[in-house]
């Protein structure tokens, strides 16, 4: 399991990125997810796909396109911009996108509606990822999630679903059996978000929540039910085909033997 990690690197300028790619090539990280958010969007995200194809191309790299960061001026103008990152990526054949309608869906320019767009373009072959969200039905009210994935596998884009985190497995299972049940015939790849907890991150999720991610209050009290749940999920991913994204920070040796320990430690 540990060979197929994927692990989503935070920076804010090429000098952080040089530094983390070095010490992934160091430690035989090859699967890197490069997200949409902050600070890491517009000009600066261009730079950095840019950066990596002429200095880093040895990496399987995953680019997080968030509709919402990425948008310019208007949706045409948007959506262009998209088009021209969907022909480069198709030409480098290097990496791969996870299609994001972002933190705040931008009217008539989500997912959905990028999707159905696509569709029609023609000279463009193209496979996507989209993010699920298992939690959104119990835990915010909102019950469009299924219908959502539903309309986008229709598109006949998609090759993989990025799960979003929680803390709830059984909500997680129930999800996991309606995309089995209405994807039996594709073949899409799973991938799951894993944080490692520490006493850092509980303290400051706990001033500030992340948007759309449950973390139950008993792991929010106590660290060691957290390590014991974080076990669970592991496996929990590995019973089920799920490849963890790491979006912990792992860049120094103390922290990577920690989240490699969680994997092969399983409960």
């Amino acid at each position: 399991m540990i060979s197929n990690l994927r692990f989503e690197l935070s920076f804010k300028n090429i000098s952080q990125l040089e530094k983390k790619l070095n010490f992934c090539k160091l430690n035989k990280i090859n699967n890197i997810n490069i997200p949409c958010k902050g600070i890491i969007k517009k000009d600066f995200f261009n730079s950095t796909i840019k950066y990596i194809l002429k200095y880093h191309n040895e990496f399987n790299v995953t680019y997080h396109y968030s509709l919402y960061h990425q948008y310019s001026q208007n949706i045409e103008k948007s959506y262009k911009d998209l088009l021209d990152f969907l022909r480069n990526s198709h030409l480098n054949r290097n990496y791969e996108i996870l299609l994001v309608s972002g933190s705040n869906k931008k009217k008539n320019f989500d997912a959905l509606n990028v999707l159905s767009k696509i569709k029609e373009e023609k000279n463009l072959k193209v496979k996507l990822g989209i993010a699920y969200n298992p939690y959104l039905k119990k835990y915010y009210n909102d019950y469009s999630e299924r219908e959502r994935f539903d309309r986008k596998l229709s598109s006949g884009l998609i090759n993989s679903i990025w799960f979003q985190y929680g803390t709830d497995i059984k909500e997680l299972q129930n999800e996991l059996n309606h995309i089995k049940k209405v994807a039996k015939y594709e073949k899409i790849h799973l991938f799951g978000s894993l944080l490692i907890p520490s006493k850092q991150f509980i303290a400051r999720f706990k001033f500030r929540p992340w948007k759309g991610v449950h973390i139950s209050e008993k792991f929010l009290f106590s660290i060691d039910d957290f390590y014991d749940f974080t076990r669970d999920l592991v496996q929990f991913y590995e019973h089920n085909n799920i490849t963890p994204v790491i979006e912990t920070d792992f860049a120094s040796s103390d922290k990577l033997d920690l989240i490699y320990s969680f994997i092969r430690n399983k409960r």
